[in-house]
């Protein structure tokens, strides 16, 4: 009797990766749980510590047309002040700014412990040859960077080549050395819970030592239903790795309240382990003065 070919394809190492987490995810079912904690949970997190909390997790971000060395130098003198000036307060966790900026960044900044960060590879489209994504990120950390931001090559990833997504990030974190790696997912483009998952677990696979939503270049841009899933993910990867990723939404971030919103996400979904500006961090650089005006009692344009 003649045996039947078996012509199922092997599964690719993506996939097998993949299958290990849940991606049977809904929609309405995170905008349903996002609804909840914010109604339930947020109020309770809307405190003074919790305000100067996220003060120290903000990374303060300059990426305009018009930044100059000039410029960046002013903006990162603002930080050294900001030390002397609140001795009492946190101060910010990072400096973004664009490569060609590392090195004045870190000639001029003065205070301990606050990160340089770089967007690299091609930012915020990743639209580049990967010899130049690499060149760029090698070069920021050459010059000052202690921190990378790329973004996840978004084209490849929804054509389904996950190969192709996962060596570009793998070949950043290798130009990227002992620095930290932000992977950006640019979740506005990703429109489902999904293929925000997918996106997230093959960016730790391949390297990513934070997660990230959004550029801030594109509309939408972070949103409390990118950070449930996203956080979800971490927590999966986590479980299954004993591998802690950190994360960071960024671009949409405008009020005070949107911070407590992510600030209770991450607290709910992860837990108080990630509640240190070490693995939670705020890509954003007008909620600074927004909370230092609530810690102080008073307006402050201080950033």
């Amino acid at each position: 009797m003649e045996l039947k070919k078996d012509n199922a394809q092997p599964k690719s190492k993506y996939e097998e990766v993949l299958s290990k987490y849940n991606l049977d995810i809904d929609d309405a079912f995170v905008a349903e749980e996002v609804k909840r904690i914010i109604s339930e949970k947020v109020p309770e997190n809307d405190t003074l510590d919790v305000k100067k909390f996220l003060m120290g997790s903000v990374e303060l971000t300059s990426l305009s047309t018009t930044d100059s060395d000039q410029s960046i130098i002013a903006f990162t003198e603002k930080v050294n002040k900001f030390d002397d000036a609140y001795p009492q307060l946190p101060h910010v966790a990072t400096i973004c700014v664009y490569p060609c900026f590392a090195a004045a960044v870190s000639n001029t900044l003065d205070v301990d412990g606050v990160e340089i960060a770089c967007v690299s590879g091609s930012f915020p489209s990743s639209q580049a040859l990967i010899e130049v994504k690499v060149a760029e990120t090698a070069l920021a950390v050459k010059d000052g960077a202690t921190e990378i931001d790329i973004v996840m090559p978004v084209g490849k990833f929804l054509c389904g080549d996950y190969e192709g997504v996962c060596d570009d990030i793998s070949e950043m974190k290798n130009a990227c050395g002992d620095k930290a790696m932000k992977v950006i997912l640019e979740t506005g483009c990703l429109k489902s819970a999904r293929l925000i998952k997918i996106a997230s677990i093959l960016s730790m696979y391949s390297g990513a030592d934070y997660i990230k939503t959004s550029t801030g270049k594109l509309s939408p841009a972070a949103t409390p239903e990118a950070a449930y899933v996203m956080c979800q993910a971490i927590k999966e990867y986590y479980d299954e790795t004993g591998i802690q990723i950190g994360f960071k939404p960024a671009g949409g971030l405008n009020t005070v309240t949107d911070a407590l919103i992510y600030y209770t996400i991450v607290k709910e979904i992860l837990g108080e382990k990630w509640l240190t500006n070490k693995w939670f961090r705020l890509g954003t650089s007008r909620l600074a003065n927004m909370l230092l005006s609530e810690v102080t009692g008073e307006e402050v344009k201080f950033f």
